[in-house]
């Protein structure tokens, strides 16, 4: 079934004239009657407001096309570029819209066009650029209902740098919120917005929070691959990681304890008294600053809850109790060391 075709059946299932869908679109009746006998395609920025209209999802619209096979795709994109760089930007434009308006339901098109079109005028001087804007952004704005997650984000976020570009931030951090609140880029993008604006403290908390996020991320990380290297015997590159995991901590300014306390297990492990008995007492005596991180620069613009003093002692009493298990650390029953630091003696 043609586009045409579609317009014709939706148009009727909705019991419309073509004269009254003309007239919701701005367009004249003998322009629907073309598209539906297919002497001329809708231009593609119509092509949303043709589905509202409908009531159909644009999807549902443009289901006449399949979408492009891999090689003809990456043919047409090449050429894209191509004449984008080799022409002129209005004859670059012209033949990238028909090769759109052939192909209106394919998402990988038209987002490579659109950012691709969208990058050059950034990259030259254009004459009557902003005379593209709403073609361009239309492009954009189609894809934000994609089934595809990365197509539906990718325009998501080439909106927010399009409305940025223009200084028209109401706008875009309206296409920031496409992002789920889990997704750091949420985050990073509104930082952005926030320095845009002037509202430097807003920025810098929005920023110290993704740091802080990544700590606890790249920590989790470099102990899951810490774990990987015990499980395969290969205690060198354990202990290598776990170096890293110190140094993390230093860069992140997150406190001494962070910094020793994850060269305990392999200490332990490795039966190493000297490191096991090393160690835990740095723990024991850094437990009562385990929240320095809070008055770090790096995090100065956030706001932490003060710790209890006494959670900070029961942690302390809860870190002595761990280190009397004498399944784990039975091997340092007879060190006097260990007797006096646990208070078994």
């Amino acid at each position: 079934m043609s586009l045409g075709q579609n317009i014709r059946n939706y148009r009727k299932k909705k019991a419309l004239t073509q004269e009254e869908l003309a007239v919701r679109l701005g367009v004249s009746a003998s322009a629907v009657n073309k598209w539906e006998n297919e002497k001329s395609l809708p231009d593609i920025a119509l092509l949303a407001p043709i589905a509202r209209a409908l009531d159909i999802s644009p999807n549902t619209l443009l289901s006449f096309r399949e979408q492009l096979p891999a090689e003809e795709l990456d043919g047409i994109m090449r050429e894209i570029d191509r004449r984008c760089k080799e022409s002129s930007y209005a004859e670059a434009f012209r033949w990238t819209k028909k090769q759109l308006e052939q192909y209106p339901n394919c998402e990988p098109l038209i987002l490579h066009a659109a950012i691709c079109l969208d990058a050059f005028r950034t990259a030259q001087e254009v004459p009557d650029e902003a005379a593209y804007d709403e073609q361009i952004s239309a492009l954009y704005r189609r894809l934000l209902d994609s089934e595809d997650e990365g197509i539906r984000l990718n325009a998501a976020d080439a909106l927010v740098g399009f409305y940025r570009r223009r200084k028209q931030y109401d706008q875009a951090e309206q296409y920031v919120r496409y992002f789920s609140a889990q997704n750091p880029e949420r985050k990073r993008r509104q930082a952005q917005i926030y320095a845009d604006t002037g509202r430097t403290s807003e920025a810098y908390r929005a920023y110290e929070e993704l740091l802080y996020t990544d700590y606890q991320r790249v920590n989790a990380e470099f102990h899951g691959m810490y774990l990987l290297a015990v499980q395969s015997g290969d205690l060198e590159r354990a202990r290598w990681l776990t170096d890293k995991q110190a140094a993390l901590a230093r860069c992140f300014e997150m406190g001494r304890y962070y910094e020793v306390s994850c060269r305990l297990e392999l200490a332990t492990l490795e039966r190493d008294a000297d490191a096991v008995i090393g160690t835990a007492r740095e723990m024991l005596d850094s437990v009562q600053n385990i929240w320095s991180f809070c008055d770090s620069p790096l995090f100065e613009h956030m706001q932490f809850k003060q710790p209890d003093p006494a959670f900070v002692q029961e942690m302390r009493e809860n870190l002595l109790q761990c280190f009397r298990d004498e399944e784990t650390y039975g091997f340092l029953a007879h060190d006097r060391r260990w007797k006096e630091l646990t208070g078994t003696t």
